[in-house]
């Protein structure tokens, strides 16, 4: 729960920061681009969670991931962020920063699950569907499953739609489990 308001707490201050210099749109991309890292390099977040490797070198490191990739805006936070010892925070508090300009930009984030790749006409009748209904702008992600086999599962603001061939297969297992069509007598 503690990681949480801390990533929040920067996050909403990076926010502010990025409005006043009106820097939003960059500086999400950069956070992007600092989640994906994050998301991707093992190594990168056990060197952060080390308490023993000093500050500076973990500054170096991060100046050396980032300085030719984001603006001057965003370097000076992912400095300030380690300078502060809470680099082990930098994937969290960057999809916080996600979210929040999500948020305040009315996007809504759709993940759509398929068993084989979605074709690009499938992806603008979702895209379109989810827009009517929340509103929103609507930040499509897609995913492959096999393991659904048919059809989709639909995710966003907390609400799924499923269609997905492996839930109708499980309705129907449990219900011949049951067997609610033997006689009780």
């Amino acid at each position: 729960m503690q990681d949480y308001r801390i990533n929040i707490n920067y996050a909403k201050a990076l926010y502010l920061l990025a409005e006043d210099t009106h820097e939003q749109d960059r500086v999400a991309e950069d956070m992007r681009l600092v989640h994906q890292v994050c998301a991707e390099n093992r190594i990168l977040n056990v060197i952060f969670s080390n308490p023993e490797v000093k500050s500076s070198k973990k500054a170096d490191i991060i100046t050396d991931l980032y300085s030719q990739h984001v603006c001057k805006t965003t370097m000076a936070f992912l400095i300030f962020v380690v300078r502060k010892k809470r680099s082990v925070n930098l994937r969290g508090i960057s999809d916080a920063y996600i979210n929040l300009y999500r948020e305040s930009h009315g996007i809504v984030l759709s993940q759509f699950t398929t068993a084989d790749p979605a074709d690009e006409a499938a992806k603008a009748i979702v895209t379109k569907a989810v827009a009517e209904y929340t509103h929103k702008t609507v930040e499509l992600k897609t995913k492959e499953d096999p393991n659904i086999i048919g059809g989709f599962a639909l995710e966003f603001d907390n609400t799924m739609y499923d269609a997905r061939i492996s839930t109708y297969l499980a309705k129907m297992r449990r219900g011949f489990e049951q067997n609610s069509y033997e006689s009780k007598l």
